[in-house]
């Protein structure tokens, strides 16, 4: 049986939003006092609703009033950017959970979870097929390949936990990985792939640009309200640039308490995205919002209990070992 997409909360109005923003800075103090000791920032992020926050804080010229000139590349996945911002390649990250705590443990680089990006909320992330697709159950997708835009990241975790939950094995299911997003409408629309593993706003732009349909929300049963998404340095970085962070920090919490409490004001994010990843104004007018978790704390105010959630999900379905979510705290390892 297809699910019924929820589109988002209820529309706010954006004075209200920015209300609270001020709020949440007067709160937080100001991070320009302090010096910044480089105000230029090569940030990569994945360009879904994921991080709707980011977006919201960088096409508001939240970034800019802190004195950061934040110059953004569109991110595959976080797995893909690891590696790089290793090097010193990316200052700032942002992306799924799981990459980032696999490449911790993995030894790849010393990594610090320094703020939240998002919780699932329904619709927001799911499997797609095409209306003249034989596949109309999670049954249906045995044998079948699902793209998936990285390996055993966080949307092979959900989908191998609906499918659990619903009586199938994951390995029944032959997983495609590292096709792109905006790629995979147009894969699924050939017949290149038979369903697809897709957050919001590729979702709603496959349902508008090529008529694909839900066939699973991935926001059900163990992975209800799951934690999702994250903003990572190497904690080297962080002990050479604590200004900078703070100052990104606390631009960043804007942005995401905007987000949270404002569908307008993530919707114009979205549609500011640069091609192919922007959407429409019909297609944001539909896309159904994560929440944006956001904190008036000092930088690395997360939460370890959402984020203990994926490591234990990682543990059962792809047998990672064990692993303290404190080693990715600044203070914890």
């Amino acid at each position: 049986m297809r699910f019924r997409r929820v589109r988002g909360r209820a529309l706010l109005v954006t004075a209200l939003a920015l209300a609270l923003a001020a709020g949440c800075s007067s709160r937080m103090g100001s991070a320009n006092a302090s010096y910044i000791e480089d105000p230029n920032l090569n940030v990569a992020v994945v360009p879904a609703l994921d991080s709707a926050g980011f977006f919201v804080a960088l096409y508001g010229g939240l970034f800019k009033a802190e004195g950061l000139n934040v110059h953004f590349t569109p991110a595959t996945s976080s797995e893909t950017v690891i590696a790089d911002q290793a090097k010193g390649i990316y200052d700032i990250t942002g992306g799924n959970y799981v990459s980032y705590i696999q490449a911790q443990q993995r030894g790849e680089a010393n990594l610090y979870i320094f703020a939240e990006g998002s919780v699932m909320e329904p619709g927001s992330q799911g499997i797609y097929t095409m209306p003249d697709s034989k596949i109309t159950d999670l049954a249906g997708l045995k044998g079948k390949t699902v793209a998936i835009n990285a390996p055993k990241n966080i949307l092979y975790l959900l989908a191998a936990s609906v499918l659990a939950e619903h009586g199938l094995s994951p390995a029944s299911v032959k997983f495609v990985s590292n096709v792109p997003f905006p790629q995979m409408p147009a894969e699924l629309k050939s017949g290149a792939i038979s369903a697809a593993l897709l957050p919001e706003p590729f979702a709603s732009g496959a349902e508008m640009g090529e008529g694909a349909l839900p066939l699973a929300d991935m926001d059900q049963g163990a992975t209800t309200s799951f934690p999702i998404a994250g903003y990572v340095v190497t904690k080297q970085w962080a002990q050479k640039y604590p200004h900078t962070l703070a100052a990104f920090y606390k631009a960043l919490e804007e942005g995401q308490q905007i987000a949270d409490t404002s569908r307008a004001a993530v919707e114009n994010a979205m549609m500011d995205l640069p091609a192919p990843f922007s959407v429409t104004k019909q297609t944001a007018a539909v896309l159904a919002l994560d929440s944006y978790p956001f904190s008036d704390g000092q930088v690395g105010t997360v939460d370890k209990v959402r984020l203990a959630r994926v490591v234990s999900v990682m543990q059962q379905f792809i047998g990672f070992p064990s692993f303290n979510i404190n080693s990715m705290l600044m203070n914890g390892g």
